[in-house]
């Protein structure tokens, strides 16, 4: 065994005697037990934050969205998209015509975006558990609905008891409307009655979901759309379809996936996640940095120890040896006890759910956590390079009076 480390294991495990210098080294380790396992456990809750988000947002946001490069439609009636929405790989493929309109009920008004979607688009079985009141019905046999967000509701205050009670007005200009006097008269407008109300996060919930005929009629459009979304079979490699669509497309169209969609989303969750992480890893500096002071301590306590290795013939390098691998063994016993107790605390709470969100009216009642791997190479590369530094200060400290030592002795 390296003569270091075996005399800086002696150093740090001897039940001899229990010195300050001791209990100033547990406090040390026990400050960067806390910081690493309360690293693990913010990862792994914005882990858990993360995936809920965007589990509510794919309830509305498909693996991948084709939009034109320019201009606000496009057909959709070629070669292509029709092989493509024949595709093994398809599960789902909706035609999107969408527009901002204002929507009118009960002489209220609201602006928002009216979304017509083909059939595919109810083959979503998570739309059901977004649904507030009523049903997530676009049509019947011979009659168009619509579902609305629950900020249109709220705004405008629908009843969705009666169908004749609660029909939508949509006004939409009029495409090649000519001048005249009535300013209505450049206005399309249909009704529609309600069939539900749904939630999902603020940035859906202005939103009033048809069927795309409905929305055909509104804007005159019957053959163009605003975009195609798509969602695929378990197992499919979304990134190859995505390259691959890109490629036979010519570069006519936008191929967005997940995270091109919700680009806003994904950069504050990354932002709020990291600055959680520094302003941590600026605690666990704090708690590392306090065994350059213990390490001092026991340099002086261990005076004469240090100045009978030397007469044996140990040289600096030795010293330092002890030191260093002094303050590592504090840190990283520090580290890895704490990813372990973060990790049991967050295999817990996956299973247990005993820290609550604090509110019965959110979607999941207990705080959502996610353990990655990834996390705890992040903590313990963190941990191990702060160590270094601190311990490689301390083991300077350690011989800087070496010579003065051997002549007090």
């Amino acid at each position: 065994m390296n003569t270091s480390l075996y005399i800086a294991k002696r150093y740090l495990f001897s039940r001899k005697k229990m010195h300050a210098i001791n209990i100033i080294s547990g406090i040390s380790m026990l400050g960067v037990f806390v910081g690493s396992a309360a690293l693990v456990i913010i990862l792994s809750a914005f882990n858990g934050l993360e995936q809920l988000i965007l589990s509510l947002y794919s309830n509305f946001t498909p693996e991948l969205r084709i939009e034109p490069r320019e201009g606000k439609t496009f057909n959709p009636n070629t070669p292509y998209f029709t092989g493509l929405k024949k595709d093994a790989h398809v599960f789902s493929y909706t035609e999107v015509l969408q527009e901002k309109a204002l929507i009118m009920y009960d002489n209220k008004k609201f602006i928002g975006t009216v979304q017509g979607v083909s059939d595919d688009f109810l083959k979503n079985k998570l739309l059901d558990s977004t649904v507030q009141d009523g049903s997530f019905t676009l049509h019947t046999a011979d009659k168009d609905y619509a579902v609305i967000g629950a900020t249109v509701q709220n705004s405008l205050a629908v009843s969705i008891k009666s169908e004749f009670e609660n029909q939508l007005q949509i006004y939409t200009p009029r495409r090649n409307a000519p001048v005249s006097a009535s300013a209505m008269s450049e206005f399309s407008v249909r009704s529609v009655p309600v069939s539900g109300v749904f939630s999902v996060q603020q940035d859906f919930d202005d939103i009033v979901v048809t069927p795309i005929s409905f929305m055909r009629g509104l804007l005159d459009q019957p053959v163009e759309v605003s975009a195609i979304n798509l969602n695929f079979k378990k197992g499919t490699n979304l990134g190859a379809m995505e390259q691959e669509i890109g490629k036979k497309t010519g570069g006519k169209y936008v191929i967005k996936n997940r995270h091109a969609q919700n680009a806003t989303l994904y950069k504050t969750l990354n932002i709020e996640r990291w600055s959680i992480y520094m302003i941590l890893t600026f605690v666990v500096i704090i708690a590392i940095f306090n065994i350059v002071g213990s390490l001092t301590m026991l340099v002086m306590d261990k005076q004469k120890d240090i100045a009978i290795l030397t007469s044996l013939g140990a040289g600096k390098k030795l010293i330092q040896g002890i030191f260093f691998f002094e303050g590592m063994m504090i840190s990283m016993t520090g580290c890895v006890a704490g990813m372990i107790v973060g990790g049991a605390f967050c295999l817990l709470q996956q299973h247990y759910g005993f820290v609550k969100m604090g509110s019965k009216l959110t979607v999941m009642d207990a705080y959502p956590v996610a353990l990655m791997f990834i996390d705890f190479i992040i903590v313990f590369l963190t941990v191990s390079v702060i160590a270094v530094i601190a311990s490689g200060i301390s083991a300077r400290l350690s011989v800087k009076r070496l010579d003065e030592i051997k002549q007090e002795l």
